[in-house]
């Protein structure tokens, strides 16, 4: 599954659109009792990069239930909310059939 944030695919030619999806993942960052804030912010880097690899895994899943082959002008929107310590990460894209044109 090819995923990109550009509207097209060098060496490849779209030959159909199969429609909008979305891959959305929340993660709440495991509860981690210490005062060094590089310990800190290493936790939040992990959750964050974690939820963003669900979001990514779960719009190839629901692209390949399309029956596409890749998914174009993908956009990413992350949020967090210390209070709850929780990261959610929304990955939206167009799922199409691309051809590589050699």
């Amino acid at each position: 599954m090819v995923l990109t944030t550009t509207n097209s695919i060098e060496g490849f030619r779209i030959i159909e659109y199969k429609g909008i999806v979305t891959g959305v993942s929340v993660n709440v960052r495991k509860a981690s009792f210490s005062f060094k804030m590089d310990k800190y912010y290493e936790s939040v880097e992990v959750t964050m990069n974690e939820a963003q690899e669900q979001a990514f895994q779960k719009l190839s899943d629901n692209a390949a239930k399309l029956n596409a082959n890749a998914v174009v002008g993908i956009t990413l929107d992350l949020e967090t909310n210390p209070n709850l310590a929780m990261t959610m990460v929304s990955v939206t894209g167009t799922a199409v059939h691309v051809v590589s044109e050699k």
